[in-house]
């Protein structure tokens, strides 16, 4: 009987390792084709031996554009950053894992269970905004790109001359993020599920989650098709993701008593029919935690707010910067 069970586990767990390579063949066939298909628009700079990719378009004073969870430049540069770069010299950065950016040492590979904090990814970032001759300018954070911008402008605030938050993640939240994140977070999910995600993920999920992110308005036309999911839905994206998102809170608790330092003109925008990054949880709050922080609250507006309502977004990004001395 035990040589039996011992037979039968050989068996399953050799059928478990050959599934797992075979999703794991499938899914680096998957990212190259996504990786084809969608080239670097910008630059990739080397950041101590971490690439870093920059897109750059515009003149005048800086404006850095720090894109959310499961995104990477083309968020911005589809649409949104024509209406700025006739004033602005707009640079925006993928983050790390998304994108054309590496992961950090140390992060990399499926049985890795840790992730980059906002701080190492505003350390990278500033980095690379010294390669690109960029000391002073106003930081833009979208949803766990707000974080990231938190964490630049306590950290670095040479750096930032204005702060404007979109819908970003800045206060700490009750409850955990769901199965999905904490599976694909951990060693063995980052092993397993993960692979099989990136390799079958059917369009049709692609396309219910970004309806979901832009409820209740619906996607930019063209925006699915220019976005660049497959970049997403490669493996060490998939994890990075995971992983940050996963691991955000603890370092939230700890930048919230440092709020009151920011001296930085700050300007936030967040619609107030956001159910995923609500507002009454980290806009409202943030809006009196920074001194003279000014709250445009958008109704009717979710998760997206550059893209639902792009004017109210670059008035408040004109305001950070008349305020900072930029423009």
């Amino acid at each position: 009987m035990r040589l039996r069970t011992l037979a039968l586990s050989l068996i399953a767990g050799t059928a478990l390792i050959a599934t797992v390579a075979g999703c794991g063949i499938v899914a680096r066939e998957r990212a190259a084709r996504a990786e084809a298909v969608f080239p670097p628009t910008g630059d990739i700079v080397d950041v101590g031996g971490t690439g870093v990719h920059v897109h750059i378009e515009g003149t005048g004073p800086d404006l850095v554009l720090i894109h959310g969870a499961s995104g990477n430049t083309r968020d911005f540069t589809h649409s949104f950053i024509d209406q700025l770069t006739d004033r602005y010299r707009v640079i925006v950065v993928d983050r790390p894992g998304l994108g054309w950016t590496d992961r950090l040492p140390g992060y990399k590979g499926p049985l890795n269970a840790r992730s980059e904090s906002p701080q190492e990814q505003a350390a990278l970032i500033a980095a690379a905004l010294d390669h690109v001759g960029s000391r002073r300018a106003v930081v833009v954070g979208h949803s766990y790109g707000g974080a990231v911008a938190l964490a630049l402008t306590l950290d670095h605030p040479d750096r930032v001359a204005g702060l404007v938050m979109l819908a970003g993640a800045s206060n700490p939240w009750d409850g955990d993020l769901g199965t999905l994140y904490a599976v694909n977070s951990s060693a063995i999910g980052g092993a397993t599920v993960v692979p099989a995600l990136s390799a079958f993920a059917p369009r049709g999920m692609v396309e219910g989650i970004v309806a979901d992110i832009f409820a209740p308005q619906d996607p930019p036309e063209g925006y699915i098709k220019a976005i660049g999911a497959g970049l997403t839905l490669r493996p060490e994206s998939l994890r990075a993701n995971a992983q940050q998102v996963n691991g955000l809170l603890p370092h939230i608790v700890d930048m919230v008593p440092r709020y009151g330092t920011i001296t930085a003109p700050t300007e936030i925008v967040h619609g107030d029919a956001d159910d995923i990054v609500p507002l009454a949880v980290h806009s409202v709050p943030l809006s009196q935690q920074i001194p003279g922080a000014r709250l445009t609250v958008l109704e009717g507006v979710g998760h997206m707010p550059h893209h639902a309502r792009p004017q109210d977004v670059t008035d408040a990004i004109d305001r950070a910067a008349r305020r900072a001395g930029m423009m």
